[in-house]
């Protein structure tokens, strides 16, 4: 998990720096470095080479050799990223999305808002072709393809493995009333979608349309948390063909935030299944009655 290897360095970097009151400046020139440099190390936006992180760790006094090792080896394993990650993903994924594969792999939470549909990870293939297939001539067939296989792969990988998150969905009402793919898709999703709220650590509720105005103004985001401290967290924000995942603190807790106010305002998890439900009964009844022609041809 190289995304992950890197925030660990990043953080303890920083942390370690900021314990010796020294400022960015102090330390890089006192290194030997560009202030540059040692900015982008600590924003995760580059790997540090093992040598440089004894050489920062040596300045800023570290000495426990456990701690030392366990980051070097951290060091590694992000720099051995191109290694580690399928060489499609790379080529055909944007760039947040492959750290949030990552991410999820090492998460203890994770809490997702979404405003206009079933979350990629929890689609059925036919939704998730349907999905796909709205990007029209925006994704080549590869990226479409790749897209999909990630897609069904990440709920075995999530929410199926051993040491499985907390997963906790916030949807948006007007998710239930989109009938991607037609009838039938949309039936089956929100019948899968009920069953997969079911599981002991699948906890999904409903924000009705009109509690929910104000969230809808957020966008759909997920907070990913990686250990019990509060800043030991991450934020991934998408929208069409753009993504973005973000470290900072102050604006992951501030979307943490949003969502537990708004988690308190939503059906609880029962009625929300309930409701779930419901619409697959309807959209059932509907293709039913399409397929005796009282009202029409199948959609």
């Amino acid at each position: 998990m190289p995304a992950v290897a890197r925030r660990r360095v990043r953080l303890a970097l920083r942390s370690a720096r900021e314990a010796t009151g020294l400022s960015q400046q102090d330390v890089a020139g006192a290194i030997g470095w560009s202030l540059s440099k040692l900015q982008r190390i600590e924003l995760g936006e580059v790997t540090i080479s093992p040598t440089d992180l004894r050489a920062a760790l040596e300045k800023y006094g570290v000495t426990d050799e456990n701690y030392i090792a366990s980051l070097m080896e951290d060091a590694w394993a992000a720099r051995r990223e191109r290694y580690w990650t399928n060489p499609e993903y790379r080529e055909h994924l944007p760039p947040g999305l492959l750290q949030l594969l990552q991410f999820e792999l090492a998460a203890t939470s994770i809490r997702e808002y979404q405003t206009a549909m079933v979350p990629g990870h929890l689609q059925t293939a036919a939704a998730a072709d349907a999905t796909i297939g709205w990007f029209d001539k925006s994704l080549t067939d590869d990226e479409r393809r790749v897209r999909r296989d990630v897609r069904l792969s990440r709920k075995r990988d999530v929410f199926e493995r051993e040491g499985a998150p907390h997963y906790l969905l916030l949807l948006d009402e007007s998710a239930l009333w989109r009938s991607v793919g037609g009838l039938q898709v949309a039936a089956d999703q929100f019948e899968s979608l009920a069953e997969e709220a079911a599981l002991p650590n699948v906890h999904v509720r409903v924000l009705p349309m009109d509690a929910g105005a104000l969230m809808g103004s957020s966008g759909a985001f997920v907070v990913l948390d990686l250990s019990d401290e509060p800043d030991d967290a991450v934020l991934y924000r998408e929208t069409y063909l753009r993504d973005e995942l973000v470290q900072d603190p102050a604006e992951v807790g501030y979307h943490r935030d949003v969502f537990e106010r708004f988690w308190y305002r939503a059906l609880d998890e029962d009625a929300s299944r309930a409701l779930i439900l419901a619409r697959v009964y309807d959209l059932r009844a509907r293709i039913a009655r399409a397929a005796c022609g009282v009202d029409g041809t199948p959609t």
